[in-house]
């Protein structure tokens, strides 16, 4: 009689990794043809490519048993209840600059346990750059055919003058005042979740927020930039939680950089420009 040999289980990390290889199949097929744009009750635009990757991401996660809060599941009344463990999934981060056509979107995928996000997995479908985050410390690699190749380790990186990381699509009068206060050397500009990524590679140091993010937006990008050594903090010093549910799962102001000094020494600064 032969036994057969089962192949070991994924783990959590390497689920969320296939599962983004897989959204990232099916944004990269529609951004090769004409996109079609619609705009949700909140302003903000979306395309087939959004409910078409989450509904993917989903259905390689469903076997874990955990609760997935995904942003077009919450745009569409859907919210699960989440206990202590639960993954946030943003489908498509950065929705207007897939629109653009620049590149600079990504596939987010984060493991939240008691309010913090502990794994991280970031892809751009458009490079294949991606970026993973956990316990193990944080990595990033190149998607080739639904394979990923050339995996290294990443870390922060610290310089005498840090490189600030702002937002193409969303900008704040008091960024040109702090990049003064905290004397930046340059400042680099990209969409979406890249922006925690180049921290955690060590490209930049500094990444404030002074406009509204929604718990998808930031959950995978943390778990990365923290796993490499990083550190994202509110403007009272407190590090980021999840969960927020009555507050509709919207961030407060937040400050993402290279280490907890750093951070801390921004949302002191942030408190100062806002009058908070």
């Amino acid at each position: 009689m032969s036994l057969q040999t089962q192949a070991p289980a994924l783990s959590l990390t390497d689920l969320a990794v296939e599962a983004a290889i897989a959204a990232s199949a099916v944004i990269c097929a529609v951004y090769d043809r004409p996109i079609h744009v619609v705009t949700k009750d909140d302003g903000s635009p979306v395309t087939e490519a959004d409910a078409a990757a989450e509904a993917v991401i989903i259905e390689h996660l469903q076997g874990t048993g955990l609760p997935v809060l995904g942003e077009e599941s919450v745009a569409a009344g859907i919210i699960p209840v989440l206990g202590a463990r639960y993954f946030v999934v943003d489908p498509l981060d950065g929705t207007k600059e897939f629109i653009k056509r620049n590149g600079e979107f990504t596939v987010n995928i984060a493991l939240v346990e008691d309010g913090r996000p502990i794994m991280g997995v970031v892809l751009a479908p458009a490079s294949g750059e991606i970026f993973v985050g956990d316990e193990s410390g944080a990595w990033t690699g190149k998607v080739v055919e639904g394979v990923v190749v050339d995996r290294r380790a990443i870390m922060v990186g610290l310089l005498p003058r840090p490189r600030i990381v702002a937002s193409r699509s969303h900008g704040h009068a008091a960024l040109e005042q702090l990049c003064q206060t905290l004397d930046v050397e340059s400042d680099v500009s990209v969409g979406s979740s890249l922006k925690f990524c180049l921290l955690a590679r060590g490209d930049a140091q500094l990444y404030p927020r002074f406009t509204p993010t929604c718990e998808w937006d930031t959950a995978a990008g943390q778990a990365v930039l923290e796993a490499a050594g990083g550190a994202v903090v509110t403007l009272d010093g407190a590090p980021m939680s999840y969960g927020k549910g009555d507050l509709k799962f919207l961030n407060p102001y937040f400050v993402a950089a290279a280490s907890l000094a750093l951070a801390e020494t921004g949302a002191a600064e942030m408190r100062r420009l806002l009058g908070s």
